[in-house]
C-alpha cells in the first residue's frame, strides 16, 4: 500500500517499482507499461534511480563514475539515501497525491540488494536510512526481472549497450550477491515483490508482467489491449512518449 495522503482525484496513486540485476530489461518493460496506461487515460511519471530530478541526476554521475575508484562504501550509500530522499519529496509523493501511476526504475530494494548484501553493509542501518528516505512512501507493486543466466549474462547486456559504470565494474562475485539477494527479497515480501523472468522473445516478458499487475489495473485483462499490442514490443523499439520524463536508460 502506497503511504501518502489519500487523493481527491477519483483514481488514487500508484506506485511499481522495477528491480533486477544488470541488464534485466527494466527500461524496456517501465516503457511498454507507461505507453499503456496512458492510452487508457492515466498520468504516468516515469523515474529511475539515482536521478529524477536535478539534484538526484547530479548525485547520480557522481556515484556511477568510473573514475570515482576513492569512493568509500559508507559514501556510496549515503549518495543513494540522499538521492532517494529527493526524487520522493519532490516528485513521488506530490505525484501520487493527485492520483498519477509512478514507475520507477529501482527504488529502496536496490539499496538492500547492493550495499547490503554487495557491499556488506549493515542492513539493519540501511532499513533506518530507506525509512528516512523513503518518508513513508512504500511501492503497491515490485516487479523483479531476473536474467535465465548467471550474473554475467546481464553484466555483458548491460556494458555492451554503454560501457561499465562504476558499480557495473565490482565483478561477478559481487553482482552474483546481488542478484541472490533480490530474490531472498522477493521470498520475505511475496505480496509486494512479483518475481518475472526475461524470456528471449520481449513480449512474453511483457504479458508476465502485465500480469503481475493486472489486480492494481481493472481493465488490464488483455481485452482492453489491440491484439497485436504485445506482439509489436518484438520488432520495434518503445520509446518514452512524454516529454516529462525523465532519462530511463538504454535497456530498449
Amino acid at each position: 500500500m502506497t503511504h501518502v495522503q489519500p487523493t481527491t482525484n477519483a483514481q488514487r496513486g500508484i506506485f511499481i517499482t522495477f528491480e533486477g540485476g544488470e541488464g534485466a530489461g527494466k527500461t524496456t518493460h517501465i516503457r511498454f507499461l507507461a505507453e499503456a496506461l496512458r492510452a487508457h487515460g492515466r498520468e504516468v511519471v516515469c523515474l529511475r534511480e539515482p536521478g529524477g530530478t536535478d539534484i538526484g541526476e547530479a548525485l547520480r554521475s557522481v556515484v556511477l563514475d568510473p573514475k570515482n575508484t576513492a569512493m568509500s562504501d559508507e559514501a556510496e550509500l549515503l549518495v543513494y539515501e540522499a538521492a532517494r530522499a529527493q526524487i520522493v519529496s519532490e516528485v513521488i509523493a506530490p505525484a501520487l497525491e493527485r492520483g498519477a501511476v509512478v514507475l520507477c526504475d529501482r527504488f529502496a530494494d536496490s539499496t538492500v540488494a547492493y550495499q547490503g548484501y554487495g557491499r556488506g553493509l549493515s542492513r539493519a542501518f540501511i532499513d533506518q536510512a530507506n525509512a528516512f528516505a523513503c518518508q513513508g512512501v512504500r511501492p503497491d507493486r515490485t516487479i523483479l526481472l531476473v536474467t535465465g543466466g548467471d550474473a554475467r549474462t546481464g553484466l555483458v547486456r548491460a556494458t555492451h549497450r554503454s560501457g561499465a559504470d562504476r558499480l557495473e565494474q565490482a565483478g561477478e562475485e559481487f553482482h552474483a550477491r546481488v542478484n541472490e539477494a533480490f530474490l531472498e527479497i522477493a521470498r520475505r515480501d511475496p505480496e509486494r515483490v512479483r518475481v518475472v523472468t526475461s524470456a528471449d522473445r520481449k513480449s512474453r516478458t511483457a504479458r508476465a508482467v502485465f500480469a503481475e499487475i493486472a489486480d492494481l489495473f481493472p481493465w488490464m485483462d488483455g481485452s482492453a489491449l489491440p491484439p497485436d499490442f504485445f506482439d509489436r514490443l518484438d520488432t520495434k523499439r518503445v520509446q518514452v512518449h512524454n516529454a516529462a520524463d525523465g532519462p530511463l536508460g538504454g535497456e530498449a
